[in-house]
This record gives C-alpha cells, sequence and structure tokens, in this order.
C-alpha cells in the first residue's frame, strides 16, 4: 500500500513538473516571440527608415507562415522526441529573435519572422498541447493546460515593462540581441531537463470522475481507441469543428483588434476610460485559462462550449450596446477576458476529445490552420464591413460568426462524443473476445 501511494505521487509530481516546465516556457520564450514584439514597432520604424505598414507584415507574414507549418510541425512531434522538437523550437524561436537585431532590411525582418514563429509553434501552440495531452487524461488535461498557458499572462506581466526600459535606454537592435538571449538561456536548458513524453501509460495523471455520486478512479483498464489523420479527415465532424475554428478565428480577431476604435473614435468615449477597458481585460484573461481549464474537467466539452458560446455572445451584445450604456464596456472586456480559453486552450482540447492521442500533433497542426485563416481575415473583413455598412451592421455580423462558430463546436462535440462512445465499445468487445 505504501509503495503504491509512492508511486501515485512520484507520478503526480512529475506530470505537475511538466506543467510548470509549459509555464516557463509560455513566460519567457513565447512571451519574447509573441507578446512584446508590438513594443518594437515603433522604434523600428525610426531607426531603420521603414513605412509603418510595411514592417507591420511582419505579424501577418509570421501568421501565414507558422499555420502552414503547423501540419509539418504536428506530424514531425510524431517521428522526433519531444526533447529533440522543443529543443530545435527553443532555438528558432530564441535565436531567431536574437538574429533580429542584425537585420538592415525589410526582408531579413520578415524571413526572421517566419523563422521566429515556427519556433514559437514548435514550443507553445503544437508542443505544449501535445505534451500535456500525453501526459494527463481527460479529467485533469483541462486544468493542467489552463495552468500551462496561464504562464504567458504572468510571464508578460513583467515582460513588457522590461521590454519598454530597455527600448528607451538601449534601442531596438540592443534590445532585440538581451530578450533573444533570456529566451535561449529559459528555453534551451527548460527543454531539456524537463521536457518529455510519459514513458508509458503509468505515468500518465489520472483524475477521478464521479458516477453516480460516488468517486471512480480511473485506472480501468481502456483500449487506443484514437484515430489516425486519414480516419479523423474522413469524418464528417472533423470538417465542422473546422468550420468552427474558422468562425472562432474570425470573431476572435474582430473583437480583439476592433473595439479600441469603436469605443475611442466612434463613440467618442473617454481614452482613460478605454484604457481601462483593456485593462480590466487583461486582468481577466490572467484567469480565463484556469477558468476554462477547470470548467472543461468538471462539465465536459460540450458544456464548456455552450458556456464558451453564453460568454462571448453576451461580451459581444454589450460592446454593442457600450454607446447607450459605457458601463458594458467593462462588461465586455470581463467576459471576454473569462472565454480567453476558448481560443487559447479550445482547439488542442477539441482535437484531444474527439480524435485521442494516436495522431493528435498531426491533426492539431491542420485543425491550427483553419483557425490562423480565420484569425488574419476576421479584423479585415471586419473592417470591410464597417466602410460599406457601419459599425452595426458589422457588430451583428460578428454576433453571427459567434452564432456559427459555437454552433459547429457543439454540434462536433455531440457527434464526436457519440461516435468515439460506440468505437470504444466495438474495440472493447474485440479486445475481449482476443483476451477469450
Amino acid at each position: 500500500m505504501n509503495t503504491l501511494n509512492q508511486n501515485k505521487s512520484k507520478k503526480f509530481a512529475t506530470g505537475w513538473l511538466i506543467v510548470v516546465a509549459c509555464m516557463l516556457i509560455q513566460a519567457i520564450p513565447f512571451g519574447v516571440a509573441s507578446n512584446i514584439q508590438p513594443q518594437f514597432v515603433s522604434y523600428v520604424v525610426e531607426e531603420k527608415g521603414f513605412t509603418l505598414a510595411g514592417f507591420s507584415l511582419i505579424f501577418t507574414l509570421g501568421t501565414i507562415v507558422s499555420a502552414v507549418a503547423s501540419p509539418f510541425i504536428g506530424m514531425m512531434f510524431n517521428k522526433i522526441s519531444a526533447k529533440t522538437m522543443y529543443l530545435l523550437g527553443a532555438i528558432l524561436s530564441g535565436g531567431g529573435f536574437l538574429a533580429f537585431s542584425m537585420c538592415q532590411e525589410l526582408w531579413q525582418f520578415y524571413i526572421v519572422a517566419g523563422i521566429v514563429q515556427v519556433g514559437t509553434s514548435i514550443i507553445s501552440s503544437i508542443g505544449i498541447p501535445l505534451l500535456i495531452n500525453s501526459w494527463f487524461d481527460d479529467t485533469t488535461k483541462g486544468k493542467a493546460l489552463g495552468l500551462a498557458f496561464a504562464g504567458s499572462g504572468l510571464g508578460n506581466i513583467f515582460l513588457q515593462q522590461m521590454t519598454a526600459y530597455s527600448l528607451v535606454n538601449f534601442g531596438s537592435s540592443k534590445s532585440y540581441l538581451m530578450f533573444g538571449a533570456l529566451s535561449l538561456i529559459v528555453g534551451i536548458p527548460v527543454s531539456l531537463l524537463f521536457l518529455r513524453m510519459p514513458k508509458n501509460n503509468s505515468e500518465i495523471v489520472k483524475g477521478n470522475k464521479k458516477e453516480n455520486g460516488k468517486e471512480e478512479s480511473q485506472n480501468t483498464t481502456t483500449v487506443e481507441w484514437g484515430y489516425t489523420f486519414k480516419e479523423a479527415k474522413n469524418l464528417k465532424f472533423f470538417w465542422i469543428l473546422a468550420l468552427g475554428l474558422f468562425f472562432l478565428g474570425m470573431y476572435v480577431s474582430a473583437l480583439a483588434v476592433q473595439y479600441p476604435a469603436y469605443l475611442k473614435v466612434h463613440l467618442a468615449i473617454d481614452p482613460k476610460f478605454v484604457g481601462n477597458v483593456g485593462s480590466v481585460f487583461a486582468l481577466f484573461s490572467l484567469g480565463g485559462n484556469l477558468f476554462g481549464g477547470a470548467l472543461f474537467d468538471k462539465l465536459g466539452v460540450t458544456k464548456g462550449l455552450i458556456i464558451a458560446f453564453i460568454l462571448a455572445g453576451v461580451s459581444c451584445l454589450a460592446l454593442m450596446f457600450a454607446g447607450q450604456m459605457e458601463v458594458l464596456a467593462i462588461v465586455f472586456a470581463a467576459l471576454k477576458g473569462l472565454s480567453v480559453f476558448a481560443y487559447m486552450m479550445g482547439p488542442s482540447l477539441l482535437v484531444g476529445a474527439f480524435f485521442g492521442n494516436k495522431e493528435f500533433g498531426a491533426i492539431l497542426g491542420v485543425v491550427q490552420i483553419f483557425f490562423a485563416v480565420g484569425f488574419a481575415a476576421g479584423s479585415s473583413v471586419f473592417g470591410l464591413l464597417v466602410d460599406n455598412m457601419g459599425y452595426g451592421v458589422a457588430w451583428w455580423v460578428v454576433f453571427a460568426f459567434i452564432i456559427v462558430c459555437y454552433g459547429s463546436l457543439i454540434v462536433a462535440s455531440i457527434g464526436m462524443t457519440k461516435l468515439n462512445k460506440e468505437r470504444i465499445a466495438n474495440l472493447t468487445n474485440n479486445s475481449t473476445k482476443k483476451a477469450i
């Protein structure tokens, strides 16, 4: 009995150590590559003589390159060890950011931005969900993923201040060098010392689920029910999921990018109040991933999606009617912050729940493309709607995006839950027959 408790404690400690390591990756290497770059824009434009539009293209090009690379990254995780992949990703992400310090021409910044975002996809958007999905079962992975992604918000609190100080005192080139070095100093040791896949099923952290009012251990015998990418793409629910993620990207992009101009210019709200709206969003988004992870663990995927739908829908409506009551802008920010889990961890949690671990990385890499394309298009589509039809129509279209998004995801969730129950039952029966 004592030995059993020791093994359980060791398994628990190892699994959550992986989460802490992922939090560090999100806080520094990911934070450096993704969160502080906007602060460099005005400095680089002034120092190098680029146009604002020309330099700002690094964000679009980086997103496109990482989206195209995502399926290949997912497939590489199936063939190469996680430790090696993370080491490669940390070098590309941190080393690439450091290489910005040597760029002089605009095309050089474009190439390096692509390299940085490929590395960031390896260590964050593809790598972290893959690790968490492998180390934790369905009753614990939501909480673990929420904690892992929360590292980004925690790290950002310090990185933003450090970046502002560095840029004022040292300029962009030296700041790129220092923050790139910081990324490497954290990313390489964490990758080498802590990050790995579980050696076998006994290392997976398993929680307890309640059935008929009693807690039951998850250490029951299971079968490998997951899908290959070839099998998954032949299912109609795969494409319904993809459609939902496309519209997820569309509405998230429109809400995230367009609300300041809407409040400040169209509604003529005090800029200080608009700044407070941004602060409220930042505050609530810090807990959004933790809230969402616990939500999915406790209620399951379908109910979690329904709550995300309510949060996103009410958030959008609050913003639309902020002209009549300014406090609704604060309601928008708080609810949108709480719903951040829908796009931060949603795609990976859904892929794991729908298609299992067999080729998780490859499937996640493909569905990420649909979200990325939607995110890239969302703000531009909104701008066109505003120019031609006004803000009123544009916001109602965004609300329609939310309905289509969560309608698709909920349909896919219900369909895959039913399909997987049948699949697991058939595999279990076949396994039992073979054993007899």
